[in-house]
């Protein structure tokens, strides 16, 4: 909402790629207040919101889903943010929600950021159809260990000098500063896999409402981890290609996920594959069945894979590769968020910023609180089924 920001964008390198007609601003934030995001800029924008929604809307052939791109910790992104997703819910309720979450790291600098994450949870939990959930630590370690890289000298002339890894206003050499454009780029990168198949010829397109299909078996638990090999496909980075074999296992490590998890030692209720570039299916196939092993599914979907192939890999690459885990390794998170949340709601600190904002009571408070105890407890009865023997079913016997 601050006018400032997005005008700095207008004047900048991604100008042209923004509608200048369709953004909206208010001259300040929200003051890192989930309340002022939600209950303020919400009801007072709600109707330009909608009427420009609307425009976009009508320009589109076949509207597959709405993506939502925010930040959890701080006040507009969590506030109006999911306040936006209800009113998608409201105005097109056919059309999926995919919404992409920056999570706070534990070194957040936004105090209230607790508060605003679990506020927000409890709205990804009743109004989204798939959430992505990134960490901020996730992406610092990602970049770092390109930096790491770089300064090894290992690549010699392969980084570009003006590449977004390299220049995020000299951050990689500052480990103190976070560098911001090199992390927006790895979140661009998921949506460019995510949605290649929508934009691209392949053998095997996956539409967007195919991932919630197959990912997501029951409502609430539609937490995505993904991790994406090679995590930096806009050639700023041109590393030898990886063995398409070796993709697949990378796909797999905690080297390459956009969340702080561990999907190994947890429990799959599905996955998909989203490739892109020369593989064939029977690359996709035979990974497949090497990974297996080493994977633990559900006992009722031992096969729940979902894969698709695009033709056209990703610029200065000859493949990529984007996996969408549901596994129960997203639990972690939230119980640490839920901590970080009582440690400041026992004291009652800060509560007064909310409480002074209209149409916000402590009961919503509670209420959040107690969606997401309810999300971990789902969670947690699924990991008690981890040790559970997988039952052979017989097969269906038809009668002729």
């Amino acid at each position: 909402m601050e006018e400032g920001v997005v005008n700095e964008i207008l004047q900048g390198p991604l100008r042209d790629v923004f509608d200048s007609k369709q953004l909206i601003t208010d001259v300040s934030g929200s003051g890192n207040n989930w309340a002022v995001g939600h209950n303020v800029f919400g009801s007072l924008y709600q109707e330009q919101i909608l009427e420009k929604l609307r425009k976009s809307a009508e320009q589109c052939d076949c509207l597959q889903c709405f993506f939502i791109i925010h930040s959890m910790g701080g006040g507009t992104g969590s506030g109006l943010g999911t306040f936006l997703l209800k009113v998608l819910k409201d105005e097109f309720p056919e059309v999926y929600r995919f919404v992409t979450s920056v999570y706070p790291s534990g070194e957040d600098d936004v105090i209230t950021s607790p508060y605003n994450s679990i506020l927000a949870m409890k709205e990804l939990n009743e109004h989204a159809d798939c959430v992505l959930p990134i960490d901020n630590q996730s992406l610092f370690d990602i970049i770092s260990k390109i930096d790491v890289i770089v300064n090894s000298g290992k690549l010699g002339k392969t980084v570009k000098p003006k590449s977004l890894v390299t220049s995020s206003a000299r951050a990689l050499k500052n480990r103190q500063e976070k560098p911001f454009d090199a992390m927006n780029n790895i979140v661009a990168n998921l949506l460019l896999n995510l949605t290649s198949s929508a934009r691209f010829e392949g053998s095997l397109n996956m539409d967007l409402n195919e991932i919630s299909m197959n990912l997501v078996p029951f409502p609430q638990l539609h937490y995505l981890v993904s991790s994406l090999t090679p995590l930096y496909t806009l050639a700023d980075v041109n590393i030898p290609p990886r063995r398409l074999d070796q993709m697949f296992s990378d796909a797999f490590s905690k080297d390459h996920q956009l969340i702080q998890a561990d999907p190994k030692h947890s429990l799959y209720l599905a996955c998909a594959l989203m490739v892109r570039g020369n593989v064939q299916i029977s690359d996709l196939r035979r990974n497949i069945e090497r990974l297996k092993p080493s994977l633990q599914f559900v006992s009722w979907n031992q096969e729940g894979w979902k894969t698709s192939l695009c033709s056209v890999p990703p610029v200065g690459h000859s493949h990529s590769l984007l996996a969408l885990a549901n596994n129960t390794c997203v639990k972690p998170t939230f119980v640490e968020l839920r901590e970080r949340f009582m440690r400041l709601y026992k004291k009652k600190a800060h509560l007064h910023h909310y409480l002074q904002v209209e149409g916000m009571e402590e009961s919503s408070f509670t209420e959040a609180v107690s969606s997401l105890s309810a999300l971990i407890q789902e969670y947690n009865q699924l990991d008690a089924t981890k040790s559970m023997p997988v039952q052979d079913f017989p097969r269906l016997s038809i009668a002729m």
